[in-house]
């Protein structure tokens, strides 16, 4: 007699009545297993507070299961697995070879940006000490002789010199979430299965993945109790894809039997208040875009995400490209990560779908790469690319315009009436992307009248003259009729719904469709728990 799983009850701790930051514990009598570890990402100071806490002592989880590996989902595992977690990392083998290089580009990030902030706050003490007396501020050549003394030539600093002064000084110090090194270490915990493969969780606890059709091996997690014959089942969606569009298979529809049965399903809600264009249409409309803004003579700036949007984008390229011989203008990818990420892409094509396969791989042609497409790596060549005043096309990092390579070409472009940046994904409140989506589609319908909108980052402001066009229909996640689709279609009986990964008002209204449905839903809050019984 298993009488260990006797209770079952699942905590909601993140991306909850929000998008980031996915994190949920499941608890029985003998384990807790956390669904998701994922970072949140917003404003600096509100991020940086809500990701460096964790709400309950990682030593007590006994393992951890990943739906996939975007950061808001994967992003805080290196900080659980250097606090005490002694489990392993559950996820698909796709997922698995993603977080290799997400995990370390993400502790590259935390420590970079530590590094800069210490380097101000260095240098601004610096400065105070250095100004001549009633002088409001220093001289340039003191200033220059600070930057020289805290960097090693224009753009590396020198990190042993600024923490040696911090200490020396007693300054507050920035320390990063997490480092390069715990990241690596994070990495030795994850198992990898396939698809539809169950494994033991927890004591008389499975878990089973099916394909989320969201990004390369996202997975819906069926996790299933059992004792004496009997299981309660929760199925977790993590981020749900859509239905339809290129290269990865649809949203499983079709589960096993022993996993139909679902006591409580967890479910994203991201755009459950609004529709999708048709994925038959983004081709065609991207091709509008790049014409018309070629005809002008400007060049086309799309911040995307380096995992799942830039592969998309490139697929969407290549075809456009070999339809289309007046398509010349050189394709440049400026991300390391993403060029990491689309080798991932490459090592898996087993997760395909069928219209890949014919497209490209039967013509022994690899849909991430042609003769057009350029994959930047060094500072040195991003720079270049700064400064080409041809046409061309930059797809860069980061999505939503927070940090990355974008700002850079933005800093360039946005202030030219001849470019465009092109929105290809969803934009979260308070970022750089959501204000540059926000008053420039205002400004476009405006017929552009009136002084253009100004938005300052990197510590400039800048006019935005660029065009600002949006696809909808390149998002990964599934809108509102494609998750009733899923939840219509599938062989799945449901016998509650708790809907999260939705800000306030997308959560709400998605749950008044589903009430009106006939599901039985609800929207937690943060911390609350729910009893399977």
């Amino acid at each position: 007699m298993l009488s260990w799983v006797k209770d079952m009850h699942i905590t909601f701790y993140g991306a909850v009545r929000e998008v980031t930051g996915s994190m949920h514990l499941v608890s029985t009598n003998s384990d807790n297993i956390l669904l998701d570890c994922g970072m949140f990402q917003g404003r600096r100071n509100e991020s940086a507070k809500k990701n460096s806490t964790i709400p309950f002592d990682p030593g007590i989880l006994t393992n951890i299961i990943l739906s996939h590996a975007h950061i808001d989902h994967s992003g805080r595992i290196p900080l659980i697995t250097k606090n005490g977690f002694n489990g392993r990392i559950f996820s698909t083998r796709p997922t698995a070879d993603a977080c290799d290089y997400l995990l370390r580009d993400s502790a590259y990030i935390q420590e970079s940006d530590a590094n800069y902030l210490n380097y101000k706050t260095v240098r601004g003490a610096l400065s105070e000490r250095r100004k001549s007396r009633n002088a409001k501020n220093i001289s340039r050549r003191g200033l220059r002789e600070i930057k020289s003394i805290l960097k090693k030539g224009r753009h590396e600093l020198n990190v042993s010199k600024i923490n040696d002064l911090l200490n020396r000084h007693r300054l507050e110090k920035v320390v990063p979430l997490y480092t390069i090194a715990d990241a690596e270490n994070a990495l030795d915990y994850f198992d990898s299965y396939p698809y539809r493969h169950t494994v033991s969780v927890g004591k008389g606890v499975t878990c089973s993945f099916y394909d989320a059709g969201h990004i390369l091996g996202s997975a819906f997690s069926s996790i299933k109790t059992h004792e004496d014959g009997n299981s309660r089942t929760i199925l977790f969606t993590g981020d749900i894809g859509r239905f339809n569009k290129p290269i990865l298979n649809d949203p499983t529809t079709d589960f096993a039997e022993s996993d139909r049965d679902v006591d409580l399903l967890v479910m994203e809600s991201t755009y459950g208040d609004r529709l999708h264009e048709p994925v038959g249409d983004m081709k065609g409309k991207l091709k509008e875009v790049l014409h018309e803004t070629f005809k002008r003579g400007g060049s086309v700036i799309i911040p995307a995400f380096a995992f799942g949007r830039t592969q998309t984008l490139l697929y969407f390229l290549h075809e456009l490209y070999n339809e289309d011989s007046g398509l010349k203008v050189p394709i440049y990818v400026d991300s390391p990560l993403a060029v990491n990420i689309t080798r991932v892409f490459g090592e898996h094509p087993e997760v395909y779908d069928s219209e890949t396969h014919t497209a490209f791989l039967e013509k022994g042609e690899n849909p991430f790469i042609s003769k057009h497409i350029h994959f930047i790596k060094s500072v040195e060549e991003s720079m270049a690319v700064n400064r080409e005043k041809n046409p061309h096309i930059v797809i860069a990092a980061s999505g939503m315009c927070e940090a990355g390579r974008v700002l850079h070409h933005l800093r360039y472009k946005i202030h030219e009436p001849r470019n465009t940046i092109l929105i290809v994904g969803y934009m979260a409140q308070h970022t750089l992307g959501r204000r540059i989506e926000e008053q420039g589609l205002a400004y476009e319908a405006s017929g552009r009248e009136g002084d253009a909108p100004l938005l300052r980052f990197l510590n400039k402001t800048y006019p935005l003259k660029a065009r600002v066009k949006k696809i909808g229909g390149f998002s990964a996640h599934a809108d509102r009729n494609e998750m009733l689709r899923f939840l219509k279609t599938s062989n799945l009986k449901i016998k509650k719904i708790a809907l999260v990964h939705g800000e306030v008002q997308q959560c709400s209204l998605f749950a008044g469709v589903l009430k009106k449905e006939g599901f039985d839903v609800f929207v937690p809050r943060k911390g609350q728990s729910y009893h399977i019984i």
